[in-house]
């Protein structure tokens, strides 16, 4: 029976997200000749680390997110003459679905554009935050906070978009309702408005007004399908200020009018 709780509380305390901040000197450094039984993520914030196994090394610089695999024999630490800010988890394969998970000893991306680097520190934050107060959810919290920041590395992977479109992309979803400013936004990832023209549509295949129109148009429809509010107030609501001009980018897009899409829901 005492055996029984021994493996059970083990296997209770490699479940465990553990999770923290350190701001470190080259001094700083860790040596696990067999590895470790779970994974361990570092986001950098600022500085230089580096990482090494057997058949791979990484340097680990601002922006970047490093996962190294359980089980290998791991040194990391602060690069000469550096300092390295990062904060890190440790967490278990048994809580995060396998796919959100790389194959290498190894794993990094580097993170460019802004929204994306707050979005990952935030969730870290949330992470460091729940693990530390504790509480009945705390991992549960945790391991969610933790499966964004995978679920957003995996897009990366698939997308593979250049930084400066996915800073685009972010600025059209949280201002879709007002006026399309090329020029601003075109200033705000430092290119002019004909060059951030050739890089989005190189990369997302359509121009930033023709997805501006896409995102309007799928969030009309979610609000069509799961609200009462009628087409008029929901073209209002997702940006167009005339209403014609909505209809007909719905017919482009959804292939019929919004009265239609609504009576087949």
């Amino acid at each position: 029976m005492h055996q029984e709780r021994t493996k059970r509380t083990i296997e209770e305390e490699q479940d465990l997200i553990i999770a923290g901040h350190f701001a470190v000197p080259d001094t700083y450094v860790s040596k696990r000749p067999h590895g470790r039984k779970d994974w361990l993520m570092i986001y950098t914030l600022s500085g230089e680390g580096y990482a090494i196994t057997p058949n791979m090394q990484m340097t680990c610089r601002a922006g970047d997110v490093t996962l190294l695999k359980p089980d290998i024999p791991q040194h990391y630490g602060t690069r000469e003459g550096a300092h390295w800010d990062m904060v890190w988890v440790h967490f278990s394969d048994q809580r995060v679905e396998k796919h959100l998970l790389p194959h290498q000893e190894i794993h990094q991306q580097s993170i460019e554009n802004e929204s994306a680097q707050n979005r990952i520190r935030h969730a870290f934050e949330r992470i460091i935050t729940d693990s530390t107060e504790g509480g009945p959810y705390a991992q549960e919290l945790g391991y969610n906070a933790l499966r964004e920041i995978l679920m957003l590395l995996a897009q990366r992977d698939m997308q593979k978009r250049d930084a400066r479109v996915e800073e685009v992309l972010f600025l059209l979803s949280q201002h879709i309702r007002e006026p399309l400013k090329v020029d601003a936004i075109a200033r705000k990832v430092g290119l002019s408005s004909s060059r951030l023209s050739h890089v989005f549509k190189e990369n997302t295949g359509c121009s930033i007004v023709e997805m501006l129109n896409q995102m309007r148009i799928r969030q009309a429809a979610l609000l069509l399908r799961h609200t009462d509010r009628s087409a008029f107030e929901v073209s209002q609501d997702v940006g167009f200020h005339n209403y014609n001009h909505f209809i007909n980018q719905f017919r482009k897009y959804i292939h019929m009018t919004p009265s239609a899409y609504r009576e087949q829901q």
